[in-house]
């Protein structure tokens, strides 16, 4: 199995081309029909989401699979759902105020998306990253307005993620106008899939039957779990995990692609909702996004990177004849965009990077 990092999700179905859309109205979003057809019209940043594009990449892996892109928003990514969902959630408890300031940990996208949403509100933002952080997101996070703070020294497991969570707790420990999302705890992070990016899939891919989801914090893996055990019919849900990863226990080894696995355990994970896990090797998303990359889909930002790797490694992990997999629809999650594979044709694997 393989996977495309950063954008995608994958999916294996019995489907052709996604059903059309109809005009659209929510909140700061809304829709109109001119006489050249439908015209979106928004007024903040967050209310755009084009949730419903897919790739046909049967061209490139010879296989029958779509890729669903996460990443068509101002934010860049599919960190964009959880951002929002959090900043309105504390919103509406009256825990953002005006003195407020805005703390994260991130490696990144979230970092982004919480920019931007930031900058839309007029909130504060301070992100807490680490040397993995690419520069361009830094500055990205910078034009938006926000603050950026880079932990260079690693945590006793050899990671960053308890350094930045340390540096985060010492710092609302020192002045109460930090508000601290914690987007490892926060059940907005998993509800944002549980609303969106699972009824999505849904919708265009009712005979699906397994579904591959990369893990970190697990938000994106736990909603569409959890939508998918009360859906119609059973889907088996697997997580693709990077190795040196200890979301699913081992020991921890080093990682340089953000976005994927953890140092720890991340709280929001239930295993009971997992059916299987997959690791995969950093190097298969690389060769994953390269292969890509030489038929125009550059896939940006370790979001798009590791979904295009997942895909790869999964493939590469289980034989496309295996008989763990059913030769019906097959969905794999990244954390950017899914891929879908069509019934009829041999299952094969994808792998999340």
């Amino acid at each position: 199995m393989y996977h495309v990092p950063g954008f995608p999700l994958l999916v294996h179905v019995d489907a052709d081309v996604p059903k059309p859309r109809s005009p659209r109205k929510s909140g700061d979003l809304r829709s109109v029909v001119d006489e050249e057809g439908i015209v979106t019209v928004i007024s903040v940043p967050q209310a755009f989401n084009e949730e419903e594009l897919f790739v046909d990449l049967r061209s490139i892996f010879g296989h029958s699979l779509f890729l669903k892109c996460e990443g068509f928003n101002f934010a860049g990514s599919i960190k964009i759902k959880a951002a929002t969902e959090m900043v309105e959630a504390a919103d509406r408890d009256g825990v953002l105020t005006p003195h407020a300031i805005l703390v994260e940990s991130s490696s990144g996208n979230l970092g982004v998306a919480l920019s931007m949403i930031a900058a839309s509100k007029g909130y504060r933002f301070l992100c807490v990253t680490d040397s993995r952080c690419n520069l361009s997101t830094r500055l990205l996070m910078e034009a938006l307005g926000s603050e950026v703070h880079v932990v260079s020294d690693p945590d006793g497991a050899g990671g960053f993620l308890g350094a930045r969570l340390d540096y985060v707790r010492a710092l609302c420990a020192s002045d109460d106008r930090y508000v601290w999302l914690n987007q490892y705890t926060n059940q907005g992070n998993w509800r944002a899939h549980y609303r969106t990016t699972a009824p999505a899939i849904a919708r265009q891919f009712p005979q699906l039957d397994v579904l591959f989801v990369g893990a970190g914090t697990t938000g994106t893996l736990m909603g569409c779990a959890r939508y998918f055990k009360r859906w119609h019919r059973p889907v088996r849900i697997v997580a693709v995990d990077s190795f040196g990863s200890v979301i699913f226990g081992g020991s921890p080894g080093r990682r340089m692609i953000p976005g994927l696995g953890m140092t720890v355990r991340p709280p929001l994970l239930d295993e009971s909702y997992v059916d299987e896990v997959v690791r995969v090797e950093e190097a298969d998303s690389i060769r994953a996004c390269h292969r890509l990359a030489r038929r125009g889909f550059l896939f940006g930002g370790p979001p798009a990177r590791w979904s295009a790797a997942r895909w790869t490694g999964c493939h590469g992990t289980t034989p496309a004849t295996s008989p763990r997999w059913p030769s019906r629809p097959i969905w794999a999650s990244a954390t950017s965009t899914p891929f879908i594979r069509p019934t009829g044709s041999k299952p094969s694997t994808a792998r999340t990077c």
